[in-house]
């Protein structure tokens, strides 16, 4: 344990954090945020709520929260002490809990309603329940170790239904549209392969909310040819695409 400026440190695999706070059951230390996510949607529960590193710095913590089938996450900061959380700051970690324990309701910007109901722990019973093998044998590929490349989606994916308004006849319909890598994609329903077009993000030069439109809910997506106006079911369901588009333009403009 470490004593700087008078706060309590612990070394946690090589990193500094307020004793405090690791002494948090539910405190998840270097989880990441699509490690959180996979956590509470595969293994929680409506409610559950983790505390986690941030990459802002020492002192920043994430919440991450279970929303129905969503996870959502927020700011804690540390800062003199003390812990500031929305609205309200609290002395210590003990109060911050103790708040937390009262089931507040939180309201996001997004506009979700959401009840801090039960933290979700460090520590899980897991059984020892293993597979035992039956089958071995290789497909004789010819490949090695050193073929062997890790696939997984890229972060930042999303896919639902949205409301697309035609390019030359002005109607309305609804297209299955999918989100992955720099590529925004729509299709005619779900079950369809083939999508009906491909955009290229990379293209794109702005997203934003649209008021132009006789719709609510409605964003455009502004390409050099054209411009998408694209509507959701809500506007916390347009505010997330909105946030999650405008994420992946910021991230090709960085890699410019």
């Amino acid at each position: 344990m470490l004593t700087v400026n008078g706060y309590q440190y612990t070394t946690w695999l090589g990193v500094q954090l307020p004793h405090s706070v690791s002494l948090c059951s539910w405190y998840h230390y270097d989880l990441s945020r699509h490690a959180a996510e996979a956590l509470l949607l595969s293994n929680g529960v409506d409610g559950n709520f983790l505390l986690r590193n941030s990459n802002k710095g020492l002192d920043c913590f994430a919440l991450s929260v279970r929303a129905k089938d969503s996870v959502k996450h927020f700011h804690v900061r540390r800062q003199f002490g003390k812990y500031s959380f929305g609205f309200n700051e609290f002395p210590s970690l003990q109060d911050f809990c103790s708040h937390l324990a009262n089931q507040p309701l939180l309201g996001s910007d997004t506009g979700n309603l959401i009840v801090l109901r039960f933290p979700y722990p460090r520590q899980v019973e897991e059984p020892s329940i293993y597979e035992t093998v039956c089958v071995h044998t290789a497909m004789q590929t010819g490949r090695h170790e050193n073929d062997l490349v890790p696939n997984a989606p890229a972060l930042g994916t999303k896919e639902g239904y949205l409301v697309k308004q035609g390019a030359i006849i002005k109607n309305w319909k609804q297209r299955w549209f999918t989100l992955n890598r720099n590529e925004l994609k729509y299709f005619k329903d779900k079950m369809f392969v083939e999508p009906i077009r491909t955009l290229n993000l990379t293209e794109c030069s702005a997203v934003q909310f649209d008021y132009s439109q006789e719709r609510v809910n409605c964003f455009c997506l502004v390409f050099p040819e054209r411009t998408f106006y694209l509507c959701a079911k809500s506007g916390a369901e347009a505010d997330e695409w909105i946030k999650i588009l405008r994420w992946k333009l910021s991230q090709i403009k960085k890699g410019r």
